[in-house]
């Protein structure tokens, strides 16, 4: 049986941005240098509000002379809108883009299969579509925008349907947010998140909606929560429920598969949980976060 593995990823949809100025329409508006995306290159980025709230992440590549943007399906009506009102004069079509589907690829090796190297943000064609290897972190797999039959590709490439829990299971585990399910419109900040490990955000590059906070918070040192992993022993809380130390509010939890998920937490949280040895409930379970490998702080 193949080690590597696909799912579907039916959650997820795509924008496309078209026209002469839509590089440098959308650079103005998001956290990542949007010159770089290429059809060999994806990157991983947010749209923030004004008050650098988190609003929308998103995956971009460039496929036929288009910028795509992977996002979340249930909200990417509302991304549409709020790209529509800056668009003003520039010479930019934004319309959703049905023709592909998003998958999302695992398996140890599973560049290699597709004769992509290693490295965060390597894209190539594939059966009409782009597959790329994850930009935040390898060890993440792949992304697959692909057209109606497109699995024929993958299936010829040794790849095999999953359930999408397999995927679920391996971003968790590694500390990664899924959209919306992790990151709370309008009230998360990027680097409570990771962006800034995850290569979600240029520092160099000029100004974006958002970009005075986020630049605040990082070099004011003043992030007071981290989303992480968590080991869940009992029955899994729901997304929202109050993480617990003790009495005290230590933070919430977010989306789970088997017995991990991930929550925000307090970082003094942390440090009395490690002074104290007390523990972390949610609901009627018990956590133990762990910090990502890849995490700073």
């Amino acid at each position: 049986m193949s080690d590597h593995h696909f799912v579907s990823l039916a959650h997820r949809s795509l924008i496309a941005i078209e026209g002469e100025d839509r590089k440098s329409f959308l650079q103005g508006l998001v956290s990542n240098d949007v010159t770089k995306a290429a059809p060999d290159r994806a990157l991983y980025g947010a749209f923030l509000t004004p008050q650098g709230k988190f609003l929308h992440e998103f995956f971009i590549a460039e496929l036929d002379g288009a910028l795509l943007l992977e996002t979340d399906a249930s909200r990417r009506d509302d991304f549409l809108k709020r790209l529509g009102l800056y668009r003003l004069r520039s010479k930019v079509a934004i319309a959703p883009a049905e023709r592909l589907r998003v998958f999302g690829l695992i398996g140890d090796d599973a560049a290699a299969a597709l004769r992509l190297p290693e490295e965060p943000g390597a894209a190539s064609p594939l059966a009409g579509g782009l597959v790329m290897v994850d930009p935040r972190l390898p060890t993440a797999g792949l992304r697959a925008w692909l057209p109606e039959g497109g699995e024929a590709a993958l299936s010829a490439a040794g790849f095999t349907r999953a359930e999408p829990t397999a995927w679920d299971s391996l971003r968790i585990g590694l500390g990664l947010p899924d959209g919306s399910r992790d990151l709370v419109p309008e009230k998360t900040l990027l680097l409570e998140s990771g962006f800034d490990e995850l290569h979600g955000i240029d520092w160099q590059k000029g100004c974006y909606l958002g970009q005075e906070l986020t630049a605040r918070t990082k070099y004011r040192g003043l992030v007071k929560k981290r989303l992480m992993p968590v080991e869940i022993k009992g029955p899994a809380p729901q997304p929202g429920t109050p993480v617990l130390l003790g009495k005290d509010e230590a933070g919430e939890m977010r989306s789970h598969a088997g017995g991990r998920g991930l929550a925000m937490i307090r970082l003094d949280a942390l440090e009395r949980l490690d002074k104290e040895g007390a523990e972390l409930h949610a609901g009627a379970a018990v956590l133990r976060p762990r910090k990502p490998d890849w995490a700073r702080f």
